[in-house]
């Protein structure tokens, strides 16, 4: 399933959730400049690699600060068109109407929070990976579950592909995030048991995220607002 559009009017512009879009681009745009080698530097130093972070001598060791930082870089960091497009869309669906809920600050402040929350996440599933985990899926996760908790009536515009034919329906805000939720709980079940079924997706950053963003909303927002969801 695929979100078009949602049916709650902005009240205001969306300015951080355009900065966020923005940024991402344009670091996707400098990774896509790099030589291969390069770019698995630069991702093995700014993308958040599990076992970097549980091994013993970390644990009895000060670390530079610069390591604990690719908590908030990984987020920024892409691994193909694929992944920045439909994490930005995602982003635009969802991020503007939470950030009209929270304010500007504290939305920017909710996101990397989330973010961080939803890579704690990971790393508690999977301590000795070596895989470096990039992009800004956890962090937009805590968006959806913010949207989850603020506006559970809305309608979702929604692309669902049969084969090869597009099939749009309206579906309610609480249904779709909820399907998505439990396909990221059941995929990320599947791949704790079979790792390699996981296919490279970080489905515990998903869900540690959503969940994330479910208990932060009553922290970030500013004050209850109606909305029209027709």
């Amino acid at each position: 399933m695929f979100p078009i559009k949602d049916t709650v009017p902005n009240r205001t512009f969306p300015i951080t959730t355009w900065v966020i879009i923005a940024l991402s681009g344009i670091v996707f745009y400098f990774e896509t400049t790099l030589p291969d080698k390069s770019l698995v530097h630069l991702i093995k130093l700014l993308g958040i690699v599990p076992a970097e972070f549980t091994r013993p001598y970390y644990r009895t060791h000060h670390r530079p600060i610069i390591d604990y930082l690719a908590f908030i870089t990984a987020m920024f960091l892409h691994g193909g068109w694929l992944h920045i497009v439909g994490n930005m869309w995602f982003l635009h669906v969802f991020g503007s109407k939470v950030e009209d809920v929270m304010g500007h600050y504290r939305f920017a402040a909710f996101y990397i929070i989330s973010g961080i929350f939803a890579s704690m996440m990971y790393i508690y599933i999977s301590p000795r990976s070596p895989m470096p985990v990039i992009g800004a899926s956890g962090a937009i996760a805590g968006v959806m579950g913010a949207y989850y908790v603020l506006f559970p009536r809305a309608r979702i515009l929604t692309l669902i592909p049969i084969i090869i034919i597009p099939w749009f329906i309206e579906l309610p805000a609480y249904l779709f995030l909820g399907w998505w939720f439990l396909l990221q709980l059941f995929s990320g079940t599947v791949t704790s048991v079979l790792p390699e079924a996981g296919e490279g997706v970080a489905w515990w950053e998903h869900i540690g995220g959503f969940i994330a963003g479910i208990v932060l909303v009553f922290v970030f927002r500013q004050k209850v607002r109606r909305y029209s969801s027709g």
